[in-house]
């Protein structure tokens, strides 16, 4: 008889605070014989693996997953499909495996593409997702500011592919996030000076993690050093 394949879960722990993770999402967590997280760069522990790591049982079977920071689609598919490969070794011998994610899975998650991969394969392979705390909630929490509302409407932009579409953000939203904003900062400043809205701009690096940073002040900052979990959230309505 042919082993009952196992369930892939998702579990959204947050940007950094280990607190940050659901009491659903840690008990999940817990349970799973396997637990599986994006490596780190250069053989160093990952983020998603270093806030779950004081939760982990010594008998839990870790697997770190190589995922590159990469925007070439080929290079990109090969790697999802070794992922698939890693976490199937375990689901088809009925083992439940537990994908750890900073933020949330369902918002810019590695995870839905290891997912989508594993079930175009796999048809039978069943994938539960568990909500977490995303960085624009995070990031707001940490400046001690409503990212939105009464009325307000909210644009997010993974910055890296959309600073073209920054200004038309800004004509129709009162609220612009740039995700993962590092690599394209000094040309975001500029618009932002174009429009006068430098005061009203804020920059979080790393949100709720130990090595939070925040940004405040950005008018006499054009030119920033930021890690690659790096935030920029625009208030453009005073």
């Amino acid at each position: 008889m042919a082993n009952q394949v196992g369930t892939l879960y998702g579990v959204g722990i947050g940007t950094g605070d280990p607190e940050l993770i659901t009491l659903k999402g840690l008990r999940i967590l817990q349970r799973s014989p396997v637990v599986t997280f994006p490596a780190g760069v250069g053989n160093q522990q990952g983020t998603a693996e270093a806030i779950v790591a004081s939760y982990l049982r010594a008998e839990q079977i870790r697997v770190s997953i190589t995922f590159p920071y990469t925007q070439d689609e080929a290079v990109l598919s090969e790697a999802w499909q070794a992922g698939a490969a890693q976490v199937w070794h375990y689901l088809s011998q009925g083992q439940d495996v537990v994908f750890v994610s900073e933020g949330d899975v369902s918002f810019y998650s590695t995870f839905t593409y290891l997912a989508q991969t594993l079930q175009r394969q796999h048809s039978e392979v069943k994938v539960e997702t568990i909500p977490g705390i995303c960085s624009p909630l995070a990031a707001a929490a940490a400046l001690g500011i409503p990212l939105t509302i009464r009325h307000q409407k909210l644009a997010i932009l993974p910055a890296l592919y959309t600073v073209s579409e920054l200004e038309t953000a800004l004509r129709w939203a009162e609220v612009v996030v740039l995700m993962k904003v590092s690599s394209v900062y000094p040309q975001v400043w500029k618009i932002l000076e174009q429009h006068q809205l430098l005061g009203r701009s804020y920059v979080v690096e790393r949100a709720t993690s130990q090595h939070q940073k925040i940004h405040s002040d950005l008018i006499n900052c054009p030119t920033l050093e930021l890690p690659y979990f790096s935030i920029l959230i625009i208030h453009v309505e005073a």
